[in-house]
């Protein structure tokens, strides 16, 4: 049976009520002391009635888990906003989403003044931070909720922002039916139990943050936030904690890679190790194998439209070099409940390839502005489908290889150049550890740039790797060396300042 969110927690709270439920810094909190304080505060929230959207404004904090819980156990819908975003976009998000309670920790608080302006009114549930200049949510254990609210599957759990391309995020609603159905799928082939500790290295703000809260939460397991300067010695994190499941961005294996985390057997005690949000390189899960030998991996995949993710693929060695494009790791199968077809750009159903539409239980409402959800949310054969924007290949079997996003297949010079393979080529070339390709404008057109990390290379060894597979007239303009690529706040490579980095370099 799929449960919803507050009852994944309440399962995890029947398995193991004295047991950690959630380990921020040297704070270590019990099932049982979460589910006590989420009910005072829900209690709280609920004075008025249902609370609606509630902004949880904090970094990784104990604030942070209680507070989505009890917005949770009092029907209310978690907006999770974060304090190192612009004030200017925490405004306009808050505003999108018809924020007008907040639960805030110290971080949250600081920036407060600076977020809420231009007329808007927000209260502050006091949870005992240091608030001032705001209306107080008043908290009383008298207050408290016998038990959580009751909601319908169809009920807004959260809503959450999309990174989106072009950096104007849009405001996704998901529903409890959407977060159950993905649950339910992943409890049916995971062996998650008590005695596991899950790492939760993405902020609450990244749809890939509830998965690690809810999976933990529904089998009783222990949360384990993990610092960004917890890479300065993984492994070292990695045992102290008794962390067993892994889950981040591939790019948390090149940070590990670079602070030399990855020798052989350094990450001995995962079970599991989980990557998604981008695309997943052969080779990075080949090295952090000989570090964690004795882990299962799989390559995630979803939109955050579509309830965290729709596909998965489990590393089988050379069948999955074999059956991934470009070098990356498959992205897997549509879950069963869900169904996919691909579409080329004639609009024409393709058997192999194309661009990955989804429908099912998973699918959201749409973006809480309706003029957004014009070519994305289609309806065709009396269907609602979500157009992905990426571009995949598919095995007779169903398994799903992803190509890039449909943008990233530029005509240079009229010639039709995929990104993704570029940056395939450049890697190969001895000594590069990573590469990204972007466009930008120049008076013949559209060029590229090609950002790469490792060794400083010379241009015409590069030039000649990438000159075996396109021709001389759409060879990169430029390649540029960097000691890192840059992220964004959810850990991705952030193309758009590389894009903004080439087109300043062509000045």
């Amino acid at each position: 049976m799929a449960l919803t969110l507050v009852e994944r927690f309440l399962r995890g709270l029947e398995i193991s009520a004295d047991r950690s439920a959630l380990r921020v810094g040297s704070e270590d909190v019990t099932y049982q002391q979460v589910h006590d304080t989420a009910l005072i505060w829900a209690g709280a929230l609920r004075t008025n009635g249902s609370p609606g959207a509630v902004g949880v404004l904090t970094g990784k904090s104990v604030t942070t888990y209680v507070g989505l819980l009890a917005v949770l156990y009092a029907g209310g819908t978690v907006v999770p906003l974060q304090p190192s975003f612009p004030a200017a976009l925490t405004r306009r998000m808050m505003k999108t989403a018809g924020v007008r309670e907040v639960i805030a920790d110290e971080r949250g608080l600081a920036v407060l003044p600076e977020v809420v302006r231009d007329g808007m009114t927000v209260r502050v549930l006091d949870n005992g931070g240091s608030v001032t200049g705001f209306p107080l949510i008043p908290v009383s254990a008298e207050s408290a909720l016998a038990e959580p609210v009751e909601v319908e599957l169809a009920d807004p759990a959260y809503i959450l922002f999309t990174s989106g391309s072009t950096g104007i995020p849009k405001a996704v609603p998901i529903a409890h039916r959407g977060f159950a159905h993905y649950f339910d799928e992943m409890d049916r082939r995971l062996d998650f139990g008590p005695d596991d500790v899950l790492s939760q290295t993405f902020d609450l703000n990244f749809d890939p943050g509830i998965h690690d809260v809810f999976a933990a939460w529904g089998a009783g397991a222990t949360l384990q936030a993990v610092p960004p300067s917890a890479y300065r010695d993984l492994p070292g994190f990695v045992a102290e904690h008794g962390i067993t499941v892994w889950h981040s961005t591939p790019s948390g294996i090149w940070m590990a890679r670079e602070m030399g985390a990855l020798e052989k057997g350094a990450l001995d005690g995962l079970r599991w190790s989980f990557f998604g949000g981008e695309a997943l390189r052969c080779q990075d899960v080949l090295d952090w194998l000989v570090a964690a030998p004795g882990s299962k991996v799989e390559n995630l995949y979803g939109p955050t439209e579509f309830s965290i993710g729709v596909c998965w693929h489990r590393w089988a060695g050379e069948e999955s070099q074999r059956r991934g494009v470009n070098g990356t790791v498959p992205i897997g199968k549509v879950h069963a409940v869900n169904d996919f077809r691909l579409v080329t750009e004639d609009g024409e159903q393709s058997s192999v390839e194309g661009e990955l539409w989804l429908t099912g239980p998973q699918i959201s409402t749409g973006y809480l502005d309706p003029a957004e959800n014009e070519g994305r949310f289609v309806v065709a054969d009396g269907r609602r489908w979500y157009r992905t924007g990426d571009r995949v290949r598919a095995q007779p079997d169903g398994e799903l290889a992803y190509l890039g996003r449909m943008d990233s297949q530029v005509k240079i010079h009229a010639w039709r150049v995929e990104l993704a393979e570029v940056d395939h080529v450049v890697r190969a070339c001895a000594g590069v550890l990573d590469a990204v390709t972007v466009t930008r404008s120049a008076a013949h057109g559209e060029e590229l740039v090609v950002f790469y990390t490792g060794d400083e290379v010379p241009d015409q060894e590069l030039a000649d790797g990438v000159g075996a597979v396109l021709p001389d007239t759409v060879l990169p303009r430029q390649y540029v060396h960097l000691e890192s690529l840059p992220l964004n706040p959810n850990r991705k490579v952030d193309r758009l300042a590389l894009r903004k980095r080439a087109e300043e370099l062509a000045g």
